[in-house]
């Protein structure tokens, strides 16, 4: 294999995963180590008391995702949660679709068609997900979690054009399935402003991905149970170590499914596991370093 490990070193690639979990001198703009994200917020309800919530805890997040899609939320929706945002200073990411799980074929739906995740299908579904970000950045939504590759390049063409806001950010979906330093080097490239790896992605993979590329890595800390229902929390200091800078998504636990339509009480719930979670990088890694959110 040393004659394929020595093309990747050329190209600035780690040869294989980083056993020796190297600790990672990356970070964000602001010298941060980590952030709070809390995935699965799908409307102003859940996001209110979300808000609330960690107000009252004293743990500050830094991004909330709505995971079903642009078009499920109406325009005095959309407008409640930016204006919420921008009041407690965090960013609000609205997702593009889902598409796949929305569309006319029953492909998705198959044991073998799942894999096909939350693509677009056919190029009018191409241009139905850029409408999707058309609209929610009218109305003042900044940050867009994508699904499909081809879109993202698009949409990144788009920025470069001037066509869409400079200042609009994508993130990639863990639902696009990609886990490794040449998969995270191509996003990169094609426009990902950050990317969510493989859900169960170990230590190892997270440093060899960290060390191709230097935007932000979105890392689950738990999940839903449709995707394992495995809870993280003692590793999350070797996370941040490793992979900074990175965003930690916290709260998923508390959900059945990825687009799990979470209630106010559900919002608190996920509050409580950031709490939790900090405890763990106040305990174990208490020299790790993030900035609050300045607020609006």
């Amino acid at each position: 294999m040393q004659r394929t490990k020595q093309f990747l070193e050329r190209m600035g690639m780690p040869s294989g995963d980083c056993y020796d979990l190297p600790t990672s001198e990356k970070r964000f703009e602001d010298g941060a180590q980590y952030r709070f994200e809390v995935p699965g917020i799908q409307g102003p309800g859940a996001m209110a008391a979300l808000l609330d919530a960690v107000e009252k805890n004293g743990v500050p997040i830094h991004r909330v995702t709505q995971t079903k899609g642009v078009m499920t939320l109406s325009d005095p929706e959309i407008t409640k949660m930016v204006d919420m945002a921008a009041g407690a200073g965090v960013e609000l990411v609205l997702s593009v679709g889902p598409r796949a799980t929305t569309d006319t074929s029953a492909s998705v739906n198959t044991p073998e068609g799942v894999r096909m995740g939350y693509r677009l299908r056919g190029q009018e579904q191409v241009v139905r997900a850029v409408e999707e970000i058309r609209r929610g950045t009218a109305l003042g939504v900044m940050s867009y979690l994508v699904y499909d590759e081809g879109q993202l390049w698009l949409m990144n063409q788009m920025r470069e054009a001037g066509d869409i806001p400079a200042g609009v950010r994508f993130k990639v979906s863990a639902h696009a399935g990609h886990g490794n330093p040449c998969s995270a080097a191509l996003l990169a490239q094609i426009g990902a402003d950050s990317f969510n790896p493989v859900r169960d992605i170990q230590l190892q993979m997270m440093a060899a991905i960290r060390r191709a590329v230097d935007i932000p890595l979105d890392v689950h800390t738990e999940n839903p149970a449709s995707t394992g229902g495995f809870i993280r929390h003692y590793e999350v200091p070797e996370m941040v170590r490793v992979a900074s800078p990175i965003y930690l998504k916290t709260g998923g636990s508390v959900a059945k499914t990825h687009s799990w339509d979470s209630s106010d009480a559900d919002a608190v719930k996920r509050s409580k596991q950031v709490t939790l979670v900090k405890r763990m990088l106040d305990e174990y890694y208490p020299e790790a370093y993030t900035v609050p959110p300045k607020k609006g």
